[in-house]
């Protein structure tokens, strides 16, 4: 039985993969009044008057709604919100097991981006975060753009910032390895889309001068045409050769390759192009741009994938639920840049240099330490950088 057969199996057994438990008993009269009526009023008058009270008087201290629209699901596409389900389910899951957050699925039946932004907009008063996922680009820039702007709550899309904060990790300690220096490195990201930019303008942030980003067209470049809003954004700050061509013609000569686009738009050959010891994330699931065994068959020194099937999983289940646990630990009313960076960093850390080889440059998922080290750096610098409330 293949793993698709086995998950659907289990996906019926399970009818479901969270419920919600009250925290309470009320098999008294007395217990009823404390947790209802009449008790509960004087909670209410409390939080009326102050609505930071709701933290500490409700569970939204430690609540987040994971929110789509079901457009951009895992790689199977806009196949709708109720479709979507299962997976903002599973990461329910996640969030519950690895941070100890509350999580609660809500798909959306709308695309339209005004919609969109006023429902979660309208939501905030019962969360402590809000957890975007799987929402197609472009429409996913400006729907966080929009509620960073007006939220007073965290609001984090995974398939962009956890995405981004786990290559980040990832290439910190593949370079210890080549001994290079990412102010050194040319970086080439291909899939411009909401994965790819951020992982770009993230790896900018972490020290990278170089960063090439590739799409349908080819290499994007400042002046290009038919680009989007966010794409349009990138092409000032990147590519500051102001190359031109396809992808094959930005790998040569490149040290870090990072796909996020589809299934074998690499070969082998174009790996040979690269610099020495040439780094390769073929991230596109469930089949990479290029297997391991034809990248590390092209000279690929290092080689990371979003699979469990190899070594070196570069999962963004290494990174939300310590962020929002960090968060929710501070009362941040953002998840900021420097955040990110912490926790990215702190990712890195977890593998000890002494057992940092080729084929371990990135912890495991399952292992509860790494989520507790991101939450405690970010907590940490979410207070350096003022934004939390505690």
């Amino acid at each position: 039985m293949s793993i698709y057969d086995d998950s659907l199996k289990q996906h019926y057994m399970w009818k479901g993969k969270f419920e919600t438990r009250s925290r309470v008993e009320v098999d008294t009269n007395e217990k009823l009044m404390l947790a209802y009526t009449p008790g509960v009023a004087q909670a209410c008058l409390e939080i009326q008057k102050d609505v930071n009270k709701s933290y500490e008087l409700t569970r939204r201290w430690n609540s987040v709604a994971i929110i789509t629209d079901g457009t951009a699901i895992l790689g199977l596409g806009d196949i709708g919100p109720e479709a979507g389900m299962p997976v903002m389910e599973g990461k329910a899951a996640l969030f519950k097991t690895f941070g100890d957050v509350d999580c609660f699925p809500l798909c959306l039946r709308t695309k339209d981006t005004d919609e969109i932004v006023r429902t979660i907009q309208i939501l905030c008063g019962s969360f402590g975060g809000i957890n975007l996922e799987d929402i197609s680009a472009p429409r996913c820039f400006e729907i966080e753009r929009r509620l960073k702007e007006t939220c007073d709550i965290p609001v984090f899309h995974d398939d962009q910032h956890g995405t981004a904060i786990v290559v980040g990790a990832a290439t910190l300690n593949a370079l210890k390895i080549v001994k290079k220096n990412i102010n050194d490195i040319t970086c080439v990201i291909n899939g411009a889309g909401a994965a790819g930019i951020s992982i770009g303008k993230f790896l900018l942030r972490l020290g990278a001068k170089d960063v090439i980003f590739c799409d349908k067209q080819g290499i994007i470049y400042e002046g290009m045409e038919n680009l989007n809003p966010a794409q349009e954004e990138v092409s000032h700050i990147s590519n500051k050769r102001h190359l031109k061509g396809l992808l094959k013609d930005a790998l040569i000569g490149a040290d870090l390759f990072v796909g996020v686009s589809a299934p074998r738009l690499v070969t082998k050959e174009m790996i040979q192009t690269m610099a020495k010891d040439p780094i390769v994330f073929p991230l596109a699931n469930p089949v990479p741009e290029i297997t391991p065994e034809e990248a590390k068959l092209g000279g690929a020194r290092i080689i990371g994938t979003g699979s469990s099937q190899y070594p070196n999983q570069i999962n963004n289940v290494l990174v939300f639920p310590g962020v929002f646990r960090g968060a929710l630990d501070a009362r941040a009313k953002d998840i900021n840049m420097e955040m990110m960076i912490a926790a990215s960093k702190a990712i890195a850390s977890m593998v000890d240099e002494s057992e940092l080889n080729e084929n371990y440059i990135i912890p495991s998922a399952t292992n509860k330490k790494v989520h507790e080290k991101v939450a405690q750096a970010v907590k940490e610098m979410a207070i350096e950088t003022h934004v939390n409330r505690i």
